[in-house]
């Protein structure tokens, strides 16, 4: 897999040592169990100054260029976490009482510098291992000397050695941090990421600060690594192929654009200023470092390690922030460029195939730093080369989120043979996520509270068929809030969004078309700013 850009052909290789390695896999989501103790809750995920949880914690965590911060709370997962060492980058402690964590303080360990040497005068005891070392060390050479020049012979495999060797030293002794892997020519030839071995490296140095999102797929938790914070994606074991096909992507596609969760280099193909005119200092990194299988808690667990985005995704971000017109355009705008550099296939030996996402909704859209989005969770993604014709579907028997299935999903008439269809979907879906951005908008005023697509006609997990009835049966879209029409640039936002969901799945917009309809409707609100 790493070899030359473009080559796909060690794909097989890659399946076949991880689902080896995915069959010893067990369900790293297990929640203690027996009576809940009030905890205080101190920490930007808190929803009231108190949480009830198995033990109480208190989290001390220092990232890098930043003052230590203190973090109380509650747990009820990944016990083995109260029993850590604490380092110079995190402490954690907990307790098993009500209010327990109220006025505990920790410190972090100190960084450890050596003490001055002293010989005492034992001159023969110093220098007999000092001598010893320096023929061990010419014979070392002696026999370095002799390796290099059977490796001379087979150059491609020297450099291979010569390049894991110098990128695991760099990883140990901590110089360098993740902007500097990834900025690096330092990648797998033929993919997004690091190379295997250096990714395993990275995933057992990083240490697990505090659980931010939980789902049917399993938790995100930010972590520390080298004193960066860092996104940590645990799949359950039920959803082993969803990692399985995420890793596979990342590991062997280029995904370098700003706006998908995936490496961004110099050589990104959609350059920033296209699809982000408001922006011109560089953009934070976006995506994705490495996958593995670690062994913690007596189980095995399955990891995605990503940067971490503050934000959160888009879901939780629009449930606590309100819109200006010119910001849900920013969002919106992002979205659609990731979702356009997915669609295409690019040609060369810096190419991509096609890819359709097949489980687009805003808990799958990151906010970065910078508020642009990007798209992330390709474990249902779908590859299309045109050259060779070939399809990828993978060996998922996940389905996608029904709330946002197109009507030929939910009556089972897509034409699964057919790349197209794929994208066809995707477009409802993001027609989907333009929805919940404009509820958040605020036009002359008024704004609505956050609410999922179809809320008011079906539960709040929908079945199959109640979105069926819903969407095919009934053929109901969402409600396409009045305030809009009587904005002139927003009005062009509805109206595109009913183009993402007609019936008909070839009459509806390409992602290229929405992402220029949108360019220029942002183009247009910023006229009128000028002019007012």
């Amino acid at each position: 897999v790493s070899g030359g850009t473009g080559d796909y052909a060690g794909k097989d290789n890659l399946r076949v040592e991880l689902k080896d390695k995915a069959s010893e896999v067990g369900d790293p989501v297990k929640p203690s169990r027996g009576p809940l103790v009030t905890c205080r809750c101190e920490s930007p995920h808190c929803r009231g100054p108190t949480c009830q949880g198995a033990w109480c914690t208190v989290v001390l965590v220092r990232e890098e260029g930043r003052r230590p911060q203190e973090h109380r709370g509650c747990g009820s997962l990944h016990q083995e976490l109260c029993r850590g060492r604490p380092t110079e980058f995190v402490n954690h402690y907990c307790c098993y009482s009500p209010l327990c964590n109220h006025n505990v303080s920790l410190v972090l360990e100190a960084t450890q510098t050596p003490g001055p040497w002293r010989v005492d005068g034992q001159l023969p005891l110093v220098l007999g291992p000092v001598l010893a070392l320096l023929a061990l060390l010419a014979l070392g050479v002696l026999g370095l000397w002799r390796v290099r020049r059977r490796q001379e012979k087979q150059p491609g495999l020297h450099s291979k050695l010569d390049e894991s060797s110098i990128i695991l030293k760099t990883s140990e002794q901590g110089d360098s941090m993740l902007g500097d892997f990834l900025d690096s020519d330092c990648t797998t030839g033929s993919g997004s990421g690091l190379p295997f071995l250096v990714q395993r490296t990275v995933a057992r140095q990083v240490a697990l600060v505090e659980c931010v999102g939980k789902g049917r797929y399993g938790e995100v938790w930010r972590g520390l690594w080298h004193g960066e914070s860092v996104a940590v994606k645990i799949f359950s074991s039920r959803d082993e192929q969803s990692w399985f096909r995420e890793t596979e992507i990342y590991n062997t596609v280029l995904l370098r654009h700003d706006n998908i969760l995936g490496k961004r280099g110099p050589a990104s193909l959609l350059p920033a200023p296209q699809c982000a005119p408001w922006w011109r200092h560089s953009p934070p990194l976006t995506g994705f470092i490495a996958s593995d299988m670690t062994s913690r808690n007596s189980s095995t667990q399955l990891w995605l390690i990503t940067h971490y985005h503050e934000h959160g995704s888009l879901y939780d971000f629009l449930q606590r922030q309100t819109l200006e017109p010119q910001l849900a355009l920013r969002l919106a705008v992002s979205i659609a460029c990731g979702l356009a550099h997915l669609h295409v296939e690019i040609f060369g030996t810096q190419g991509k195939p096609a890819i359709a996402h097949r489980d687009l909704k805003s808990r799958n859209v990151l906010v970065k730093s910078n508020l642009q989005c990007c798209i992330a969770d390709l474990g249902l993604a779908v590859t299309h080369s045109q050259g060779s014709d070939y399809l990828d579907i993978g060996n998922n028997p996940r389905v996608g989120t029904k709330r946002y299935m197109a009507p030929e999903v939910l009556d089972e008439q897509i034409r699964t043979d057919c790349f197209e269809s794929y994208k066809w979907t995707d477009i409802w879906a993001l027609g989907l996520v333009l929805w919940e951005i404009t509820r958040r908008t605020i036009v002359n005023g008024i704004v609505e509270d956050y609410r999922p697509p179809f809320y008011d006609v079906v539960p709040n997990d929908p079945s199959f068929e109640d979105m069926k009835k819903v969407v095919c049966v009934d053929q109901q879209t969402p409600t396409i809030p009045n305030r809009l029409a009587a904005d002139p640039v927003l009005s062009g936002l509805a109206q595109m969004m009913r183009e993402c969901w007609y019936p008909n799945p070839s009459a509806r917009l390409t992602a290229l078309r929405i992402k220029k309809t949108l360019q220029k409707l942002s183009k247009s609100l910023e006229k009128q700013k000028v002019i007012h």
